[in-house]
């Protein structure tokens, strides 16, 4: 008997940040009419109703979840034994965890498929100051962030820093205000591009190491400079180093050292936790630490330096 999959695409973000409309343009629209049943399980009530017409063509069954406490594995099955739907759409209430939905026993053949958070760039500022931790555990293992009602004035390059930290593999789309994406980071280079050394600041280490993330072909064979603190961990290759930075992605409770693996010369001499001025010519390789091609740095100088007053990077 051949296994029936059920995707489900999950679609989180705080109330009113768009997630209705962004979803009743997805289920009406063309490529979205496609053959068998699916599932709208609606778990946030907005000011925004859905076209009931076009759900109906679409052979779109709605059921609201009103409560946390009725999303259970026994009623995901309820569901499925009932409806047998060919894929479920979930969109989420912005104050329950990601993360329980994630790890909830689901019916056999269901998996996400996708998932998708939902930003209004007008508050989100607010927001972040107030419930960092639970955006931050949406955009983890998101898909794809949408960040729409941007405006020109939005400092977006460090909203996109932000979450490049803790989802490096993450899509980041921003709509101005008419709907229309926003290339915000065409042609756009952080530093000096035509210097034969790229001497990286200790307050922008955070910016280069998202640039090297999106844009590793802009720094191949580029010699850079930067100061970083030195990881070394169990398994390394010798001769390798890890220096870098830590990074707060949500509060001081939640960081995450960011760096690149590094061939040094005098590896045996440096101490782990040491700081160090490294030197390096950037080279992209195929690494199996990084499961496919990432930036490598062979140092070319690494000294010792004085630890920073700040090592964390921030980016809010």
């Amino acid at each position: 008997m051949e296994e029936k999959l059920v995707p489900i695409y999950l679609l989180s973000g705080f109330l009113e940040s768009g997630k209705t409309t962004f979803l009743d343009f997805t289920l009406s629209a063309d490529y979205f009419q496609i053959p068998g049943k699916t599932i709208l399980l609606l778990c946030e009530e907005g000011e925004v109703e859905f076209n009931e017409k076009e759900l109906e063509k679409a052979n779109v069954i709605t059921i609201i979840v009103e409560k946390k406490e009725d999303l259970t594995p026994e009623f995901l099955k309820k569901i499925n034994k009932e409806y047998v739907p060919h894929r479920v759409v979930v969109e989420y209430n912005g104050m329950w965890s990601v993360k329980d939905f994630e790890e909830m026993e689901k019916p056999y053949g269901w998996f996400i498929d996708q998932e998708i958070t939902i930003v209004d760039a007008s508050t989100f500022d607010l927001y972040m100051a107030n419930m960092k931790s639970i955006f931050m555990e949406m955009v983890k293992n998101a898909n794809m962030i949408v960040f729409n009602r941007c405006k020109p004035t939005d400092p977006l390059p460090k909203y996109r820093r932000g979450i490049k930290v803790v989802n490096p593999s993450a899509e980041i789309v921003f709509e101005d205000e008419e709907g229309e994406i926003e290339d915000i980071f065409k042609d756009q280079e952080p530093f000096d591009m035509s210097q034969d050394l790229i001497d990286i600041p200790d307050e922008d280490y955070g910016i280069w190491f998202v640039d090297t993330m999106d844009n590793p072909e802009r720094y191949d064979n580029r010699k850079v400079r930067f100061k970083g603190r030195v990881l070394k961990p169990r398994g390394i290759e010798a001769g390798m180093i890890i220096p870098g930075r830590t990074a707060m992605t949500c509060c001081a409770d939640d960081t995450t050292f960011i760096g690149y693996l590094c061939y040094a010369k005098n590896s045996s001499e440096i101490k782990e936790g040491s700081w160090v001025d490294v030197t390096a010519i950037v080279k992209i390789e195929y690494r199996k630490e990084y499961q496919g091609q990432g930036v490598v740095l062979h140092g070319i100088d690494i000294e010792p330096c004085e630890p920073l007053k700040d090592e964390m990077v921030y980016f809010n």
